[in-house]
Formats: C-alpha cells, sequence, structure tokens
C-alpha cells in the first residue's frame, strides 16, 4: 500500500477562500489541546493569548509595531513565491538592512541634521536589497538552489552584527555591554501618534507597500510578468520574459523591503543595534505570505494575526506562567495547517493496494 497525491482536475474557489480560515481553526483547535496538556485552562489560556491584547489602546500600538516588519517583509516575500523564486533569507536581509541603515547614526554620531533619518531608511532597504543579491547571482548564473543560499546566509548576517556589536560599534560608554550609541533623536523614526502609544511610521510603510504591490501585480505589466512566469517559466520565454531578471528583479525587491523593515525596526522600535533585533520576523514573514495568499491586501491581516501571537505569547509568559516556546508552536501550527489545507485543496488523497507477487521456488 502506497499513498500518493493526485492534482485536482478543478480548484474549488469557495475552498481556496476558506482554506485560512480553517487552518487558524484548527490552529486554535491544537492550541487548545496543548495548553491541557500543559496543565493550563485551555480558554483562560487562549482569552490571554488572543483577546487580552486587543483589549487596551497601548496594546493596539504594540500589535502595529510587530504587524509593520511582518507585513513589509511578507509583502516582498509574496513577490518572490509568486513569480516561483525561493528566498527564505529575509531575516538575514533583515539584519543586514539594520546594520547599514544604522551606519550614519552609529559611525556619524554628531551629525544632526533632517536628512540623517532618509538617507539611514535608504542604507537599510539598499542593504537589504544588495544581500539578496548574493542568492540572485547564485542562481541565476551558477543555478544554485536559492532555498540553500540564502538560508545560509541568514546566519553569516547574524554573526556579522554580533561581531560588529561586541567590537567596533560597541558604545565606549555603555560599561562593556554589547550595544551601540543610542540613535539621536534626528535618528529616530517618529511615532504616529504619540499620545496614546509608541507605534511609528513603519507601520504606514507597510500599508503602503501592500498597496503598491496589489496595485502592481493587478494592473501593470510587470505584474503580468511575475505572474506568468511563476506558473511557467516556458509560457514566459514565448512572451518575451526573461526568467533570469525575474530573478534579480524579485530578489532585489524583496530584499529592498526586508532592509527596510530592518531599520525601521531598529529606529523606531528600539533605538540603537544589539546583537538581538528580531524575534524571527524574517522566518514568520513566511508564514504571514502564506496564510495571506500570497495576496499584499492578504497578507495586512495576516500580518496583523500574527503580530497578535507575539503580543499574546507575552501575554501568556505573565498571566499563564508558560514558556516563550508557546508562540513559536503556534506559529508552526499556524504554517502546519496553512499548508495542509493548501495541499488538499490542490490534491486528492489516493491509496494504491499493489500486490506481491510470490517467486515459484
Amino acid at each position: 500500500m502506497r499513498i500518493e497525491l493526485e492534482k485536482r482536475p478543478d480548484v474549488s474557489k469557495l475552498f481556496a477562500f476558506v482554506s485560512p480560515l480553517l487552518a487558524l481553526v484548527l490552529t486554535l483547535v491544537f492550541g487548545a489541546i496543548m495548553f491541557a496538556m500543559l496543565g493550563k485552562d485551555p480558554v483562560a489560556a487562549l482569552d490571554a493569548f488572543f483577546i487580552e491584547p486587543l483589549l487596551e489602546v497601548w496594546s493596539l500600538h504594540e500589535l502595529a509595531i510587530k504587524a509593520a516588519p511582518l507585513i513589509l517583509i511578507a509583502v516582498g516575500l509574496a513577490v518572490c513565491y509568486r513569480s516561483n523564486n525561493w528566498n527564505i533569507g529575509a531575516e538575514g536581509q533583515f539584519t543586514i538592512g539594520a546594520i547599514t541603515g544604522s551606519y550614519l547614526p552609529i559611525v556619524f554620531y554628531d551629525w544632526h541634521s533632517p536628512l540623517v533619518l532618509p538617507l539611514m531608511l535608504i542604507l537599510g532597504a539598499l542593504g537589504g536589497a544588495l544581500f539578496a543579491a548574493i542568492p540572485a547571482l547564485l542562481k541565476a548564473h551558477f543555478n544554485t538552489n536559492e532555498i540553500l543560499t540564502s538560508l545560509m546566509l541568514v546566519y553569516i548576517a547574524q554573526l556579522f552584527l554580533d561581531w560588529l556589536i561586541r567590537g567596533a560599534w560597541r558604545d565606549p560608554k555603555g560599561f562593556n555591554f554589547p550595544v551601540s550609541r543610542d540613535f539621536a533623536p534626528e535618528a529616530v523614526l517618529p511615532a504616529i501618534w504619540e499620545e496614546s502609544g509608541r507605534a511609528h511610521w513603519a507601520f504606514i510603510f507597510a500599508i503602503v507597500a501592500a498597496i503598491g504591490v496589489w496595485f502592481m501585480l493587478r494592473y501593470t505589466l510587470k505584474g503580468f510578468e511575475i505572474v506568468v512566469l511563476g506558473q511557467s517559466e516556458r509560457a514566459g520565454r514565448f512572451a518575451g520574459f526573461s526568467s533570469k531578471k525575474m530573478i534579480w528583479f524579485s530578489f532585489l525587491f524583496s530584499g529592498a523591503l526586508a532592509g527596510l523593515a530592518g531599520i525601521a525596526e531598529v529606529s523606531g522600535s528600539i533605538g540603537h543595534l544589539q546583537p538581538a533585533i528580531s524575534p524571527g520576523y524574517g522566518f514568520t514573514a513566511i508564514i504571514v505570505a502564506f496564510l495571506g495568499r500570497l495576496n499584499p491586501l492578504g497578507i495586512i491581516a495576516s500580518g496583523l494575526v500574527l503580530a497578535l501571537t507575539y503580543l499574546g505569547g507575552e501575554a501568556a509568559q505573565l498571566s499563564l506562567g508558560v514558556s516563550d516556546k508557546v508562540t513559536r508552536v503556534f506559529q508552526g501550527l499556524l504554517l502546519f495547517f496553512v499548508l495542509s489545507c493548501d495541499t488538499l485543496i490542490y490534491y486528492k488523497i489516493r491509496i494504491v493496494w499493489s500486490r506481491v507477487r510470490g517467486r515459484a521456488a
């Protein structure tokens, strides 16, 4: 007996729409089972995880702060994935963007000018794009698997950040702690509505990026090229599109958005560089992209949902005394069910029975 997946001739539009919702429901059900196994009240645990963070205005600001990098990165990844280019290294591009964008406020800390912040954002996006150009170059010209190269570069970026912060960029007045100088006020991304919370302009950048990419995919020739090459490289060649150029475009574009997210996170939320600047935004953004059906407008909603798991995880740690790894479990369950539901939409399971013929002695 063996199990095979057989492609369905027709895909139900209804189930394609319902699939992410079903994945969310299944995640909640199995999350409740997990809390019960940990000896916690499932209802109280899910309430702490998904309801409590939405009851205060300041926590809604925190939700926007968590969602901003997830949406920015996921929108860029959606362009990659829809063009059939698999960038798994957004976490590294996020880190390099934070480093290159922080060059001005750390090295030229005495320069106080309104130009500092715009230049930081440009340098962050440029750094992320250049770092993403490495797997693009290896795939386009050497046919190297971009999943492996982009993923391995994540660890190089993180170790490079750690080396910088513990060495040349360490704050000389920081009592030997591995942190950089605090950014000057001119280098800090301002809050949207400072009177009620600390959500900053990165969330606006994320919304604008999502709407802009949605418009590009739906109404421009470049969007049509992305869709055609993603569905069939051969059909794209007949239409006059270049798969190599698309590799470069998709990687540079997604890397730029990840780099912008990196410097926006450091400038708006942290205020300095430190060895740990991300709880895994680059990897979580992969879940956000697929939960949003690789649609930029859907990614806004899914980014808020995944941001809620970060906030809920912190709330659950305080109120229930559970481990911070619970957040990763929820995110892993969500990705598993999203991919499982999508698989069953496009394929049906077929059990094949085979007889084993014995040989005559």
